[in-house]
């Protein structure tokens, strides 16, 4: 009888017209790319930033971000204000779950990126600007340590580490190894440094880092020696190869990498390398992706070439 009854309430549904369904946002999977942008929206500050973070465009980080919230069909998640967006009340209590699903998923991508048997791909690595010089030259076939020619080195110049766990990069080389994580760390070897100027010039002032870069060991050096001598400042920069291009041109003297300034034709070394201001470097790697056929690759390379270099890098010949 009840499935008469269910039968003819489905018929007079049918005359009337279809049944009503609730809102496709409140049936439709969650889409884990609308809760990737909600999170660096939060994060960021603006779409604008959340954009630049994750590679997208700003239309496309609002359209995700609009279809996130009407999934929750309330109020908006974020308080749209002139310096930016901010996680309201709704927002807020939303991001513990979002980051548990954010864990999950990065989790998974990792494994299966560390599960994949082919030896071919892109491997993106997060450094310095100084050791993507050395690793962008050593690609050369001029090393005997060649990568294999399956995959792409992608280097991503950064003064910041990138979040392995959040997969802004697949590794990274660093001057000092995470305090916690779980990740796999191993040190790579050193660069030596050493005070170069233009060959056959005096150049007695100095080239050094900018005043926000002060806390560098190579900029703190510099300011002792200007302490000490008395010799003036001639250019602040904030990037290596500026120090590179006014030390050639014999706007003053500086401090340089010894595989930058040992090999360059116009540049002549002043003082042996110096200790205080040599630079470690540690290979990090999130241990979800260590074995990895292309990132186990990458690695191997990378201890490879510092081995082989390891007398141009510390400046011996």
């Amino acid at each position: 009888m009840a499935a008469l009854d269910g039968l003819a309430i489905a018929g007079r549904e049918t005359r009337r017209g279809p049944a009503i369904r609730p809102p496709r946002s409140t049936r439709a999977a969650m889409d884990w790319d609308d809760v990737r942008v909600f999170l660096a929206v939060a994060r960021e500050g603006s779409m604008r930033a959340a954009g630049r973070a994750l590679g997208l465009s700003q239309p496309t980080i609002a359209r995700r971000l609009a279809a996130f919230e009407a999934t929750f069909g309330g109020p908006t998640l974020f308080d749209r204000l002139p310096e930016g967006l901010h996680l309201n009340a709704a927002g807020e209590q939303l991001v513990p779950a979002a980051e548990s699903v954010e864990h999950a998923v990065l989790t998974l991508e990792r494994r299966r990126a560390a599960a994949s048997p082919v030896l071919s791909g892109t491997v993106r690595v997060s450094t310095g600007e100084c050791a993507a010089g050395f690793l962008a030259r050593c690609l050369s076939r001029s090393t005997r340590s060649p990568l294999p020619p399956g995959i792409t080195l992608e280097l991503v110049e950064s003064r910041q580490t990138a979040n392995l766990a959040r997969r802004e990069a697949d590794m990274a080389l660093r001057h000092e190894p995470p305090e916690s994580g779980d990740f796999y760390i191993s040190k790579a070897g050193t660069f030596a440094c050493a005070v170069y100027r233009r060959r056959g010039e005096e150049a007695g002032a100095w080239v050094t880092y900018t005043e926000e870069q002060s806390h560098y060991a190579p900029a703190r050096w510099v300011q002792r020696q200007v302490e000490e001598t008395g010799k003036p400042v001639a250019l602040r920069a904030s990037s290596m190869l500026m120090h590179l291009e006014a030390i050639r041109a014999g706007t003053g003297r500086g401090v340089l990498p010894c595989y930058v300034g040992d090999g360059h034709p116009l540049l002549e070394r002043l003082t042996p390398p110096i200790p205080e201001i040599a630079a470690e470097y540690w290979i990090i790697v999130h241990r979800d992706l260590r074995r990895a056929v292309c990132v186990r690759a990458v690695i191997d390379w990378m201890k490879a070439l510092f081995v082989e270099q390891r007398e141009v890098l510390a400046g011996v010949t």
